[in-house]
């Protein structure tokens, strides 16, 4: 009789293990235990558990360069903070150096030319024009007179026609130089022209234009940090080759001072969570120590899981949610820490789902 009695028992123990491995085969995981009220939790509330991970706040942020080159300096390490600004890395630059000082000379060129057309001639060349204007007359004026005192001899036959004719050219071209001195002094005095005027401003505007794009390419040499934050990892060192695609970061960096986790809740749960719901965490580095958050944002569209507990009945291809729950205080989690989560759910279960997840 208690040969049986034992055997009874014995089949029961092999069934009830028989279900639970099946359940946690169709599941990809195992059903949630209650917690104990000592943990803050209500023996009746309903738990979701998922998988998730830890983060800053801010989200981790892969920083590279904006422009390709070879970096000359990286200048942080894994797990120092910086301010908002501050230098992470640098690039050789000399040749942006170069194009820099190039520009401003010629901004430099640009404004002496457009001081020269809006202040007219020096002094001294106005003075000199002047004084070639009063030469020129001078000359003029002889020439006139020695024209006509040929024209009487001439008419009383004391020269001939050819010395005539020279002292005509003489006056001709005392004449034309009067001319030339007379538009040189005019020219000197002159306001300059609105179309000169225009025509060397947009010369320094232009200029000055090309010597802003030098100076801010000469500036993203210097990678800096986008916000307050912590380098979280390392990726290159000096020496190395880094591209403007994206895919060469240098380092990964967020603003640790506040963490949340990632958590991915399956879509069968989704529906019994809200935004304020309590939760906590647990991490195998931490044995039982638990890491209290609230759940401050839920997806609104289903995708595929993030994280994986790299268990062998673990199912991949389960549709998620991702919902964010940010953790009170500032616990020592580091960033990327793979946790348990539970998520106490405000919506209880409707008629014939199970508790606890799938």
């Amino acid at each position: 009789m208690k040969r049986r009695n034992i055997g009874i028992v014995m089949l029961l123990l092999i069934s009830v293990g028989t279900a639970i491995v099946a359940r946690i085969h169709a599941t990809g995981r195992a059903p949630a235990s209650v917690p104990s009220p000592s943990y803050g939790v209500d023996a009746g509330e309903e738990i979701i558990c998922a998988a998730g991970r830890v983060e800053p706040a801010s989200e981790e942020v892969k920083i590279g360069s904006q422009i390709s080159g070879v970096l000359s300096q990286v200048l942080v390490e894994e797990g120092q903070h910086l301010r908002k600004g501050q230098a992470i890395a640098s690039l050789m630059n000399a040749d942006f150096s170069a194009r820099v000082t190039g520009a401003a000379a010629a901004v430099a060129q640009r404004r002496a030319a457009l001081d020269r057309i809006l202040n007219g001639a020096r002094d001294q060349e106005r003075r000199e024009a002047a004084a070639a204007v009063d030469e020129a007359k001078a000359v003029a004026a002889d020439a006139r007179l020695e024209r006509a005192r040929m024209q009487k001899l001439f008419s009383t036959g004391d020269i001939s026609r050819s010395d005539l004719d020279r002292a005509e050219r003489d006056c001709q071209v005392a004449e034309a130089r009067l001319a030339q001195a007379t538009q040189r002094h005019a020219f000197m005095d002159a306001p300059a022209r609105a179309d000169d005027r225009a025509r060397a401003e947009a010369d320094l505007a232009l200029a000055r234009a090309q010597q802003s794009e030098a100076s801010a390419l000469l500036e993203k040499t210097t990678v800096r940090a986008p916000f307050d934050g912590t380098v979280l990892k390392r990726f290159r060192k000096a020496g190395e080759t880094v591209s403007d695609k994206g895919d060469t970061p240098i380092v990964s960096f967020g603003d640790d001072a506040h963490l949340r986790v990632r958590v991915d809740v399956d879509e069968t749960d989704i529906g019994r969570l809200r935004e304020g719901d309590r939760a906590w965490f647990v991490a195998q580095a931490f044995g039982s120590r638990k890491f209290w958050g609230r759940v401050v944002r839920i997806g609104r569209e289903l995708g595929r899981k993030n994280v994986f507990t790299d268990r062998p009945n673990e199912k991949v291809d389960t549709q998620i949610l991702e919902t964010l729950v940010e953790l009170d205080g500032r616990p020592p989690l580091p960033s990327g820490l793979r946790v348990d989560s539970f998520l106490i759910a405000s919506q209880k279960p409707e008629a014939g789902q199970p508790a606890g997840g799938r």
